[in-house]
């Protein structure tokens, strides 16, 4: 295992060149190789248990909830009345935990492709896998690209919890215009995405790339970010497009007892972005 040495886990990745995130390991809890990416497990001495995806850390215990309430909240609480959601991804089940958390939602659908990443998180991640048993979820196994495809006119949110859009990777067609199309079409009216939009110190040609051809679809697109020391440079970003009004003020709110990271304030305030960032992914700051 080239990333494990020594007793240290060491994250390796082409799009952060130059740069890694190395975490003490105590136990492999699980190692295995899916028809789709290589799947680890193990436990560490400060993060808790951490699910590795293609050498690519996903979620650890100790600060998954950054990103599981963020991703969730930040496109509910921007939908004044969602009742059918659909998730892309998320297999380890985080999202379905925070999306739970909504009383109005009526239905939930998860599109996951790989059997082996929620095995493996139902194991050893119990806390983010008990999504999976809200009553409302309903699991479809498949490609998401090929789901969307068959969906219109059908969710008031959609949420694509993907891994990094590495080439020939299984989340590479979940960050190009056709799949954004099909993210539109399968939208009820004033309907709205929330997509994994990476980071913005070391991504923000791709950042840019998808406010680009996605303003040609929606009527708002908007970058928001929260912060999570297990990703790369600590911050992780959310692309939320949608149908209908702006989603940088939430339209619901939700008990903040509930939560460990997210609130009304944080939400406003996750869209507020340094000048460079800004300037680079907008090109038109008078346009944001």
């Amino acid at each position: 295992m080239d990333s494990m040495k020594k007793g240290w886990f060491s994250e390796f990745g082409q799009l952060w060149p130059g740069q890694t995130f190395s975490l003490e390991c105590e136990e492999v809890l699980f190692q295995g190789k899916s028809p789709y990416q290589e799947v680890l497990a193990f436990r560490s001495k400060t993060y808790g248990n951490v699910l590795v995806l293609d050498g690519v850390i996903q979620a650890t215990d100790r600060d998954e909830f950054a990103y599981q309430e963020m991703f969730a909240h930040l496109a509910l609480c921007s939908h004044p009345d969602p009742k059918k959601v659909l998730v892309i991804g998320g297999g380890d089940g985080g999202i379905l935990r925070e999306i739970a958390k909504h009383q109005c939602v009526e239905e939930i659908t998860i599109c996951e492709i790989d059997q082996m990443v929620i095995d493996t998180a139902k194991k050893f991640l119990p806390e983010m896998a008990k999504g999976f048993d809200d009553p409302r979820v309903t699991l479809f196994m498949g490609d998401g690209c090929a789901y969307l495809e068959q969906k219109k006119n059908e969710y008031d949110v959609i949420i694509v919890d993907s891994s990094d859009p590495v080439d020939g990777g299984p989340a590479e067609t979940l960050y190009a215009a056709p799949f954004y199309r099909h993210l539109k079409e399968a939208l009820r009216p004033g309907g709205l995405v929330c997509t994994q939009a990476e980071c913005q110190w070391i991504h923000l040609n791709i950042i840019a790339e998808l406010i680009r051809f996605s303003r040609n679809l929606f009527s708002h697109v908007e970058y928001a970010y929260t912060t999570i020391p297990s990703y790369p440079c600590g911050q992780i970003g959310f692309l939320l497009a949608s149908t209908g009004d702006s989603c940088k003020t939430p339209k619901r709110t939700i008990d903040e007892s509930l939560n460990k990271y997210y609130n009304e304030e944080i939400h406003n305030a996750s869209f507020v972005l340094p000048s460079f960032v800004r300037r680079a992914i907008y090109k038109d700051e008078n346009s944001q």
